[in-house]
């Protein structure tokens, strides 16, 4: 039975890194809940978006792909707090920024769902 949770929050998490990578919100839309927060704090001001301020950001910027940037990303671990509620640590990277994405999911609708990203970022050279 965990074997199948840890392969469908892997292959849901396929939307997560192709959207960024893609700058795709249609793909990450399928993998954030409408009601989903984005947060950061790395800069010492606190980043707090909603979906609806979030997506317009991804749609405006030129995407990892057309640039030609390696993808660097993984899952690092997976904790499960029950049956339909989970913790993610990613890693992705889209140009000079290196993010540990901090990702809270749940399952609703049959299907895995970020609720949060609280995430750092550190500037690496090219």
């Amino acid at each position: 039975m965990m074997d199948r949770t840890y392969a469908d929050i892997t292959a849901a998490l396929g939307d997560y890194f192709d959207g960024l990578y893609h700058s795709d919100t249609s793909r990450l839309a399928r993998i954030f809940h409408p009601q989903a927060i984005y947060a950061c704090a790395t800069e010492g001001t606190l980043t707090h978006l909603t979906m609806e301020h979030y997506f317009p950001l991804v749609d405006a910027r030129p995407s990892p792909a057309s640039r030609g940037e390696p993808r660097a990303d993984r899952i690092v671990s997976i904790e499960f707090a029950g049956p339909v509620t989970a913790f993610v640590r990613a890693e992705c990277a889209i140009g000079p920024k290196h993010f540990t994405d901090l990702l809270t999911m749940v399952k609703l609708d049959d299907r895995w769902q970020i609720m949060s990203k609280v995430f750092h970022f550190d500037l690496r050279s090219a």
